[in-house]
Parts: C-alpha cells; sequence; structure tokens
C-alpha cells in the first residue's frame, strides 16, 4: 500500500502559516483561515508573501518536508531542505556517467523515447475525439512527425544531434497544440512555446504546470539520493536541477499538458482569468491558479498502469518510482532506463 501526502499550496498574499503542536494553522490578518494535520502533509509550497515560522521550517527540515518558494505567479525562487541524507556512492556513480559517453546516450535516447511516445499519445487521442478534419489532419501529420523522430533517436551519434532531435519533434508537437482545443481556440491560441514571460494564455497555463512538475521531480531525485543538479539530456549549468528536468520530460505529456488541456476544453479556466501586462507578458488570476491546483492534486490522485509494476499507481508516484529506476541504471544495476509509457 502506498500512502499518497499532500502538497500545501498556500498562495494568499499575506497570511501567516505556523505549527501549533502537530497541526499546521494558516492565518489571515489574525484570523485562523484552515488548519491541517502536520503528518497529512507531503511538502509546502509558498507563493508570494506568505510568511512562515521559524518553528515550522525547523520541523519540516529536520521530518524531510520540502518548503518551496515561487513568486507570487508561480516562479521558482528557493527550496529549502534539511541534511542530505544520500548515498555518495550512487552520487560518485552519477557523476561518473557523465564521462560514460555510451551509457549517457542511451540514457539520453530512452528519455527523449519516452516523451517522445507520450506526446504522440497526446496527439493521438486528440486526434480520435476531434470533430473538425483539418484538426484530424493537422494533428495525425504532427503524430506522424514524432514517429519519425522516434525513428531517428537510435542512429544518433551524440547528445547534440539528440537534442537537436528533440527541439524539432518539440515544435511540430507545439504547432499541433492548438488542434487538441475544442473551445475558445482564438483566445488560448499558442504563438509556439514561449516563457519568461509567456505571452499567450496556454503558454502561461504550462509554465505555471512546469514549474508544479519540476517541484516535484526535485524532490523525486532527491528522494533517491541522486543530485538534482546533475542531469544529461540538459546541460549543466548552475542553478539549473538538470536530473529533474531530465525526469520531467516523460511526464510533460501526461500530468501538465493534458491537464493543461482538460481545464480549457471543460471551461474550467476561461480567457477572463488571464490578465496582459504591458509589454505582453500574460499572467493568470489568482482564482485561475487556485482553479489549477485543485485539478492538479486531483489529476495526480488518477491511478494509471505501470508496465515494469504491472499494477495501477497513482500518477503522484510516477516521479519516485522513475527516479527510483534511474538510479538502478546509474548504479549499473540494470543495462538500460525504461521510461514511463502508459499502455
Amino acid at each position: 500500500m502506498h500512502q499518497v501526502l499532500n502538497t500545501l499550496f498556500v498562495m494568499t498574499q499575506g497570511s501567516y502559516l505556523h505549527l501549533q503542536r502537530e497541526t499546521l494553522r494558516l492565518e489571515v490578518n489574525r484570523a485562523t483561515k484552515m488548519t491541517v494535520p502536520l503528518h497529512h502533509i507531503g511538502g509546502i509550497v509558498l507563493f508570494g508573501n506568505v510568511m512562515v515560522s521559524p518553528f515550522t521550517l525547523h520541523r519540516c527540515a529536520e521530518d524531510g518536508r520540502s518548503v518551496t518558494l515561487l513568486t507570487e505567479h508561480g516562479r521558482f525562487k528557493a527550496r529549502l531542505e534539511g541534511p542530505q541524507s544520500g548515498n555518495v556512492l550512487l552520487r560518485r556513480a552519477q557523476h561518473q556517467l557523465l564521462d560514460d559517453e555510451e551509457r549517457k546516450i542511451d540514457l539520453i535516447r530512452a528519455i527523449l523515447a519516452g516523451k517522445l511516445q507520450n506526446c504522440r499519445a497526446v496527439l493521438l487521442r486528440g486526434a480520435r475525439e476531434a470533430a473538425s478534419t483539418d484538426d484530424v489532419t493537422s494533428l495525425r501529420e504532427a503524430a506522424d512527425a514524432l514517429a519519425a523522430s522516434l525513428r531517428s533517436l537510435p542512429r544518433a551519434e551524440n547528445a547534440d544531434v539528440l537534442r537537436g532531435i528533440e527541439g524539432q519533434a518539440a515544435r511540430k508537437y507545439f504547432n499541433a497544440f492548438d488542434s487538441l482545443l475544442r473551445v475558445n481556440r482564438e483566445a488560448f491560441i499558442m504563438n509556439g512555446r514561449n516563457r519568461r514571460p509567456p505571452t499567450d494564455r496556454m503558454n502561461a497555463l504550462l509554465s505555471f504546470l512546469y514549474a508544479l512538475l519540476t517541484n516535484e521531480c526535485v524532490s523525486a531525485v532527491e528522494s533517491v539520493g541522486l543530485d538534482p543538479q546533475v542531469g544529461y539530456l540538459h546541460v549543466l549549468r548552475p542553478g539549473r536541477p538538470a536530473l529533474a528536468l531530465d525526469l520531467m520530460e516523460e511526464f510533460r505529456p501526461l500530468l501538465t499538458d493534458r491537464l493543461a488541456l482538460t481545464v480549457v476544453n471543460r471551461q474550467q479556466l476561461a480567457p477572463a482569468d488571464f490578465e496582459i501586462r504591458p509589454g505582453g507578458a500574460v499572467q493568470m488570476s489568482d482564482n485561475a491558479r487556485r482553479t489549477l491546483l485543485t485539478a492538479w492534486q486531483q489529476r495526480k490522485e488518477h491511478k494509471i498502469h505501470h508496465r515494469e509494476l504491472g499494477q495501477s499507481v497513482p500518477l503522484a508516484l510516477m516521479p519516485m518510482i522513475q527516479a527510483r529506476m534511474l538510479a538502478r541504471f546509474i548504479r549499473g544495476e540494470v543495462d538500460e532506463y525504461t521510461p514511463f509509457m502508459p499502455r
């Protein structure tokens, strides 16, 4: 039996979070707005101007419960955690893999195979559900292009070529993304994938969800003792959680992209939930972020079949399961890394 602990998201500006005995209390203007038992919480994410008592931070560090700080609009700022307890031999193997070109390329191929296959699944599902012949054609053409990218992966000789294949496939995928929208298409049309800042509503939505997924994947790789900064597909850069970004690639289509499409197509979010700022940046309203966070938590509770385990498990556990499989590959216990691809 797996226990899936909830993540507590605090968005109300000026609120104060503190611990009273074994209960977390959220106060706004000294009035208690929410209480929750600490043992029900697996992590805390704070948006913008939210205060936390020092004792609460100390307790979270002692328990291994992460506290993540984001801007009011969801951009990552910092992450607070207690002492690392990862296996030093595993991290040594992780660093050594950087210089093992053959195994590193095999790992990157596997990561991209998972991502592209899952992206194709999103496109093909959309094609089956599309009402317009033009949409069906667009989605199937994009799926065929991704299939060609998948076939080219074994022939790629180095990481740069693989990154080039991934970049071309991503452009094909996002160019067809509008055909997956069934309502409010003009309002949510994408101008390609853009960020920092996003310049359309769909990119604002995706960027927010990707920030949440990054946080989940950082927690997953750290939970198995890996260094989130040392990745293989993503180029090493100070402050970048490259391994977490590697891990999240196979989950983007299933956890974030499909969720973004769902909340738009079900009209849980509307064009009025987004604000266009001077200069063209697009931001979600507070109510939109709350709606999205609720949908995010519900999506993570959805169970899906894992081929390697031979059973259905909540999506919330998938990053941790895959991080463990990644650690086994890095240690040399298995010859290949098997990405998550639902049947």
